[in-house]
């Protein structure tokens, strides 16, 4: 696979009364093309605001340093009418909440219509086409009745399968999906992901899948990044990360997720709470939680690379002390257990 997205050396802060909130700091990452990548971590790591970064929709607070190249062009050097072109054409986003991703006054098919006429020249009946074959693609019922109803009057899980619908009415190579499933009962959460994996196999799209359930990372991503306070602590295959976890971060978010193999057995928490991003800690920022939190954590850990695709920011992992130069530990922690990849949660 060759490289769709590169994040290198990406950095974002907010300027806030009282200080600057360092929201995200350092990450390097790198899309796919044809992948399924998930981000993961707990509400206030960075995701979001990655996802944003890469969308142009950053608020004017946002100060973003490093590079974001897609397709070889640097998104943060773009002008914002370069960005508005390229934003809902080659680069789409479903939003985790669909009520106020529609217009509660204008009909679903029209407003997927005009997705499709603001990127192509095309005519009204040609834009009417080709909603309504997206309206049946995504499993809208009677596509054709239902093209003048407003949002209200669809169902939670029907109104994300048209947000769906809009972000794919031009064939983007890269959909972000932010915690798509987030809104919806169990049955339509299965649903909506096995409709997302479906249409990234006809189409080949590029889906960074942000989420905070590892179960549903487990279902349809390749690889999983891992985020805590805005850095990037470990990258991995979906069937290793879930088999042999190596960062604390890691394994303490696998242990608090629910399986039949732990039945009976109360879910261990993770202590404490994510740092206060306006005065972050100086080395590794999961340190304060880390059981195994030594001297050398108060410097921060490289993400290092250990194989040929996974990566590890720790100091307890060899990689990552042999990228820094120091020797391995004597006793590191063994991985947890393996976790079986779509264990339900």
């Amino acid at each position: 696979m060759s490289a769709l997205v590169e994040f290198r050396d990406v950095g974002v802060d907010y300027a806030r009364r009282g200080g600057i909130v360092s929201a995200v700091q350092n990450v390097s990452l790198t899309l796919e093309e044809n992948e399924t990548f998930g981000l993961v971590g707990e509400s206030g790591c960075g995701k979001t605001t990655l996802s944003m970064a890469l969308m142009g929709l950053l608020p004017a607070s946002a100060r973003v340093t490093g590079q974001l190249m897609f397709r070889g062009e640097d998104l943060f050097a773009m002008s914002e009418s370069e960005h508005r072109r390229l934003r809902g054409d080659e680069v789409s986003m479903v939003f985790q909440d669909p009520a106020t991703s529609l217009d509660a006054t204008f009909g679903i098919g029209y407003q997927v219509a005009e997705t499709v006429r603001a990127h192509r020249q095309v005519s009204r009946r040609e834009s009417k086409a080709r909603a309504l074959e997206l309206l049946r693609e995504v499993g809208i019922p009677a596509a054709e009745s239902r093209y003048s109803d407003p949002p209200h009057r669809l169902s939670g899980g029907m109104r994300q399968r048209v947000v769906m619908a809009a972000a794919l009415a031009n064939d983007p190579s890269l959909l972000l999906a932010d915690e798509p499933t987030t809104a919806l009962d169990v049955t339509i959460q299965a649903q909506v992901l096995d409709l997302l994996a479906a249409l990234q196999r006809k189409h080949g799209t590029t889906i960074l899948l942000i989420a905070h359930d590892l179960g549903v990372v487990a279902q349809i991503c390749d690889r999983v990044g891992v985020m805590y306070a805005g850095q990037l602590v470990e990258v991995a295959p979906v069937g290793e990360l879930f088999a042999a976890p190596r960062h604390p971060y890691t394994r303490a978010l696998l242990d608090a997720l629910p399986s039949r193999g732990r039945r009976g057995r109360a879910l261990r928490v993770i202590g404490g709470q994510v740092p206060d991003l306006s005065h972050p800690p100086a080395g590794c920022r999961f340190a304060d939680r880390c059981p195994h939190r030594m001297d050398v954590c108060a410097t921060v850990p490289p993400l290092a690379t250990s194989g040929a695709e996974r990566q590890i920011a720790c100091w307890l992992d060899p990689a990552t002390r042999a990228t820094a130069g120091l020797a391995p530990l004597p006793d590191s922690p063994t991985p947890n257990p393996a976790v079986p990849v779509g264990d339900p949660s």
